[in-house]
């Protein structure tokens, strides 16, 4: 299974326990010992799992998984030695996806791991409509529709071809950045050329999406990194 997963878990052994499983079954691993160091492993690429320890030196995971949550809905699974109740519906209710006490089987933790990942993919191939804001991004027609909620009716905005494809590379995406290479190979079909068009269509979808293009709510700049459809949900 193609994917990269994040380890954040303090106890070296345990971290390379869960990498060495997790490695067998095809999936690369990211590991790293503290909250800080993960949000920014997080930042800095795509990841589509994080296994996420609560006891952690500095940030504990419940303040991670706030943090990370505020942009990435990637699925999450908590891995501690708490076993109340209440730990576990704090988990949940920050945004967790599974909770797996220890000690724990890392051969029942790497089945739960494809288990999530498996359901990300196969919900990212079945979904064809993305809601974000007042907008409805219909990927099967090629349209993007705007709630008017006063009028309780839609509208569709007008995108020329290269901006739907450069949108829907954002949504199917949503939540992870894309550097400007990944965008034009993507939507231009071509690996190498003038990148910088990938910067004016952006600046064109903000202006048709966007209620102050100079401060986007929905497609961001991510500093030294690339563009991103927020990761929030309809307004």
């Amino acid at each position: 299974m193609k994917a990269r997963v994040l380890v954040i878990e303090d106890e070296p052994e345990i971290n390379e326990l869960i990498s060495l499983y997790l490695n067998h079954e095809g999936i690369e691993t990211l590991s790293c010992s503290t909250g800080e160091e993960g949000l920014a492993k997080i930042t800095a690429g795509d990841v589509d799992l994080a296994v996420l320890d609560i006891n952690l030196p500095g940030m504990d995971g419940y303040e991670v998984l706030q943090a990370l949550r505020k942009k990435h809905n990637f699925p999450v699974i908590i891995v501690s030695a708490r076993t109340d109740d209440a730990d576990m519906i704090l988990g949940f209710g920050y945004g967790a996806d599974d909770f797996v006490t220890k000690p724990f089987s890392p051969r029942v933790l790497a089945a739960r791991v494809r288990a999530h990942l498996r359901r990300k993919a196969e919900y990212s191939e079945q979904k064809t409509e993305v809601l974000f804001g007042p907008f409805v991004l219909d990927i099967d027609a090629r349209s993007l529709l705007k709630r008017n909620a006063e009028a309780d009716s839609f509208e569709q905005i007008a995108l020329s071809p290269k901006e739907t494809e450069l949108l829907i590379n954002l949504a199917r995406n949503r939540g992870k950045p894309r550097n400007s290479e990944e965008l034009y190979s993507s939507v231009w079909g071509n690996e190498y050329g003038d990148i910088a068009t990938v910067a004016v269509h952006i600046q064109r979808l903000r202006k048709k999406i966007e209620d102050d293009p100079s401060e986007p709510r929905f497609i961001l700049t991510m500093k030294g990194i690339g563009y991103m459809l927020s990761p929030g949900g309809p307004a």
